[in-house]
């Protein structure tokens, strides 16, 4: 019986072969610190699932991309022994794609994943910046008493000093806007994306050459991805983003990757979907 090869896009072993392969795709299944809706620790295993009905065809790029090779790592196992123990081996992880010479591309998971990943790829690319399409501006110092919390993810890049620019914001607290004012932190909401005929050149101005990606699926609007743990009305849709991304990739050298925070929800793949053909987009941008 003839069955999908179980990796991202469903590619045969030849195209999904790590030795050859310039994308790795690492699925982390963790979301200790998720703080309404739990469930992000299954995203990775759903977008993955996702992606092998995505056709590997781009009609938007007018190619396929998968011939620079997509493999697909195993998840990594979470830590049990605390959240500054489960960055030390995300980080470990990520060290290791990254020395290989592979783009990494991060599954979460929840979005506090993504600091040990920038840590990794800062090790090769000093002068990063991080793109954040986000719905929050997660730049608490701590929150739950955790500093790893999803919520504070930003303000430990911020104390890496990586720059950073955030697009599609509309909730934040009191804390953070003294933050954002106090550094003078680059924030485009979702309202100014709307409403702005030049929200795009402004992003990508304020990036440096090489960039981090981090999407939080909480970015887009609810109708587009409901399945999240925080949803929050007011945001992106896909050709906003994807616009980004590809005016980016014009100019800039995206050099990895992550798309966090995706929570399935029964009988509606809708949102890991989104997620894997977002994913699938990037690297078309990418390889281009």
């Amino acid at each position: 019986m003839a069955t999908v090869p179980d990796n991202f896009l469903g590619l045969p072993a030849k195209l999904a072969d790590y030795a050859t392969a310039r994308f790795a795709v690492l699925p982390i299944p963790y979301d200790a610190t998720t703080s309404y809706n739990a469930g992000t620790r299954n995203g990775p295993r759903a977008i993955i699932t996702a992606s092998q009905q995505v056709e590997t065809y781009d009609e938007t790029l007018g190619r396929d991309a998968t011939s620079a090779g997509i493999a697909t790592l195993d998840p990594i196992e979470p830590d049990a022994r605390g959240a500054e123990q489960m960055h030390e081996r995300i980080h470990k992880a990520a060290r290791s794609v990254i020395r290989d010479g592979k783009f990494l591309i991060g599954l979460g998971g929840e979005h506090g994943v993504t600091s040990a990943l920038v840590r990794a790829v800062r090790s090769k690319h000093k002068k990063l910046s991080v793109l954040q399409i986000d719905a929050h501006a997660d730049l608490r110092d701590t929150y739950h008493g955790s500093p790893f919390s999803h919520a504070c993810v930003m303000r430990r890049i911020h104390d890496m000093g990586v720059p950073a620019v955030t697009v599609g914001i509309r909730n934040y607290s009191a804390e953070e806007a003294r933050f954002i004012r106090k550094h003078d932190k680059p924030i485009y909401s979702a309202r100014h994306c709307r409403d702005s005929a030049d929200w795009v050149g402004e992003v990508v101005g304020t990036l440096t050459d090489e960039v981090y990606v981090t999407i939080d699926i909480d970015s887009f609007d609810p109708a587009y991805a409901p399945g999240t743990g925080t949803p929050e009305p007011g945001g992106l849709d896909w050709y906003q983003v994807t616009d980004l991304l590809a005016a980016v990739a014009r100019s800039r050298t995206i050099v990895a990757a992550d798309c966090v925070e995706v929570r399935p929800l029964p009988d509606s793949p809708v949102t890991e979907f989104l997620a894997a053909k977002l994913i699938y987009r990037l690297i078309g941008l990418a390889t281009g």
